[in-house]
């Protein structure tokens, strides 16, 4: 019997290891260096038919206290590099890397992304980040940061004579440049271009790569963050998991497409969300309260406090009430890291949960910071996946397992095959290029 016609859902793999998510202490968790992590997570996503395999990067060790954070990954290799030995050991999975903006230039980033689209027959992405702390400049020869205003931001329409783009947007519309200087019959043709952040010209050295233009993925909330998605982005990033905020999310950014001359399916809204399996609902549940457990260690809780009041909680027990005191608004503990809104605003609602349910410094934590976004039976899963796409929450998911490297496995082999059943997701790749997976359509070569 034919499967009923359904959205189809696209799906990514993201490679684990930075924040909370990852639960190093589990014997199942491998190295995040051996190359054979990477290869073994990819290949798990290329038999599930995902459309990408996501690697995050950070440039500089996060700091707590003075000390590198606890949760950060030393040594991991830098993402294009990984990526381009995935591209010899997969056949279709698209190979997205995370490329700070804010610390490369367009010349040299461009070759480099146009390579591993070369090499990889059509499978590159590039996730656009920037960054706007002094303390990650250090790293860097010019030693400082960008404004916050020069983020990755559309301030205005450039269509209508607006602000134009900020850096960023700046960067991502040059590469395009670069990308498009070579002609579809192979011929090269001199570059120049003039701008608010870049002045270059001279000639590009590789020819047009097989996908055109890499597909750009970015990550961001605020209003100027989604309108830079829908000028310039083919997928967003998003950390809205639940129903409700999804759908506000997917129908906000969608409706600024049409400003810029684009469709609502040239851009897919890809939430990053978790999971937990178990033979029934029951077991995943009590599967994903001890996973939260393992996440969020004592030294974690604290951790993770500290991160909001911005002072040293060392003395104060996991297992006890808030501290009393304030939050420091202006301090300078925590180096590299966001600090999770208004820390007054965060610590009183805080204050507020632990107070009506009588929990400690670490059940708070862990009932406030990011849990399992989907637990369940694979039957239960899939389903409330295919309502999420269904219902115009998201264009597809990201998955983050909290294990190395084989976190994913149960999922390809257990929730995927009911997808496919149930007409929700591909059963087989009809195309070779990460644009025909997302369903994006070729850029336009220039004559």
């Amino acid at each position: 019997m034919t499967a009923p016609t359904r959205k189809q859902m696209h799906l990514a793999a993201h490679f684990p290891g930075v924040n909370n998510t990852t639960v190093w202490t589990d014997p199942r968790s491998k190295s995040q260096i051996d190359f054979s992590s990477f290869e073994h997570l990819a290949r798990t996503a290329e038999r599930g038919r995902f459309d990408f395999f996501f690697l995050a990067e950070g440039l500089r060790l996060r700091e707590h206290n003075g000390r590198i954070h606890d949760l950060d990954v030393v040594g991991r290799p830098e993402s294009l590099t990984v990526l381009s030995a995935l591209a010899a050991v997969t056949d279709r999975l698209g190979l997205a890397a995370t490329v700070n903006a804010t610390f490369n230039e367009p010349y040299e980033l461009a070759r480099r992304l146009a390579s591993l689209d070369h090499l990889s027959d059509g499978r590159a992405a590039w996730n656009v980040v920037t960054s706007s702390d002094a303390f990650t400049g250090e790293n860097f020869r010019r030693g400082g940061y960008l404004d916050r205003g020069d983020l990755p931001q559309v301030l205005g329409s450039a269509r209508t004579g607006g602000t134009p783009y900020t850096r960023a947007a700046e960067f991502v519309a040059t590469a395009r440049e670069l990308w498009d200087t070579w002609t579809p019959d192979g011929t090269p043709r001199p570059f120049r271009h003039q701008g608010q952040h870049f002045t270059i010209e001279g000639e590009f050295t590789v020819p047009r790569s097989p996908q055109g233009h890499p597909v750009v993925i970015q990550a961001g909330d605020s209003p100027e963050g989604r309108e830079f998605a829908a000028s310039a982005a083919d997928v967003v990033f998003t950390r809205h998991g639940t129903l409700e905020a999804g759908r506000t999310f997917y129908t906000d950014v969608k409706a600024r497409l049409a400003k810029y001359g684009r469709q609502p399916d040239d851009l897919k809204i890809m939430p990053g969300v978790t999971f937990v399996l178990g033979d029934s609902d029951a077991e995943a549940q009590e599967s994903a309260a001890e996973i939260r457990r393992q996440q969020i260690s004592p030294q974690n809780a604290i951790l993770a406090l500290e991160q909001v009041w911005g002072r040293d909680l060392s003395s104060y027990d996991p297992d006890g009430p808030l501290p009393e005191i304030d939050p420091d608004p202006d301090s300078g503990l925590v180096q590299g890291r966001v600090r999770i809104g208004d820390p007054l605003t965060v610590a009183a609602r805080w204050r507020a949960l632990s107070e009506a349910k009588g929990l400690s410094i670490r059940q708070t934590v862990i009932e406030t910071t990011g849990r399992q976004s989907f637990i369940g039976s694979p039957e239960t899963v899939a389903s409330e996946l295919i309502e999420f796409v269904s219902t115009d929450a998201a264009d597809g998911f990201i998955l983050v397992p909290h294990l190395t490297p084989g976190g994913l496995d149960d999922f390809v082999d257990r929730v995927v095959p009911l997808l496919q059943e149930r007409g929700a997701f591909r059963s087989e790749y009809t195309g070779s290029t990460l644009r025909s997976h997302l369903g994006l359509a070729d850029p336009v070569g220039k004559d």
